[in-house]
């Protein structure tokens, strides 16, 4: 079964090269601009897993990944945060509050990228902790 990947992220050449990069090692890659777009299709086609930049427009990354929490049927979706800027300590609070497992510092490799994206659709965890990689 061909595992799907939602990107969100509104930089169009991170979205191409992210997108590029998974759908190269065979993942389904579905791509948005913002977080009311990944919202609409998270409710449409829920992904295996969510890649969200945490800085966008209309609804940024920890806000989508809130709304994902309130709802039952998505509280499970696995999350990979990208950041351009660094992440306070407030903000790690609520990383470890909605569960997400990676945090990519921008510019982020995609190798890296896909490495995270495999190693949470194989065991649905990563082999270090919610930080700032």
């Amino acid at each position: 079964m061909i595992k799907s990947v939602l990107l969100c992220d509104d930089e169009m050449h991170i979205l191409r090269a992210a997108e590029f990069k998974l759908k190269r090692a065979g993942f389904d890659v579905t791509c948005t601009g913002d977080g009311e777009e990944a919202w609409e299709s998270i409710r449409e086609k829920k992904p295996h897993i969510l890649v969200a930049d945490y800085q966008m427009p209309r609804l940024d990354g920890m806000g989508l990944v809130a709304r994902i929490r309130e709802h039952d049927e998505f509280a499970d979706l696995p999350v990979i945060m990208l950041t351009a800027k660094g992440f306070e300590l407030a903000q790690r609070d609520d990383a470890d509050r909605y569960n997400i497992l990676a945090i990519l510092a921008k510019p982020f490799s995609p190798r890296e990228l896909l490495h995270c994206v495999q190693q949470v659709i194989e065991t649905g965890s990563l082999d270090r902790p919610p930080a700032l990689l």
